[in-house]
């Protein structure tokens, strides 16, 4: 959890800063990842000829438990922010 401004590594958050700078939002408490994405690894294309050459197969954006988790660090950090203020 940190402030929008500070995120580093996550594509995502990159995107969120510049279309949040154009609406005049500079922070935001936000969940991210430090882990580096990983890149779409290549088909072989010795399968079926001219078939899956130059193609990328995409691999999944996190693992299926990686997002409710997020939400569920997001949710605590709400009930912190609304117990404790300040």
């Amino acid at each position: 959890i940190a402030d929008l401004a500070e995120t580093s590594v996550c594509p995502l958050a990159r995107v969120m800063r510049r279309e949040l700078r154009k609406r005049g939002i500079e922070h935001l408490k936000v969940v991210y990842s430090r882990e580096e994405p990983t890149e779409p690894q290549r088909e072989d294309a010795g399968e079926v000829p001219g078939e899956g050459e130059g193609r990328r197969k995409l691999s999944p954006g996190s693992v299926a438990f990686v997002p409710s988790a997020a939400g569920l660090i997001l949710a605590g950090e709400v009930i912190r922010d609304l117990a404790f203020p300040g």
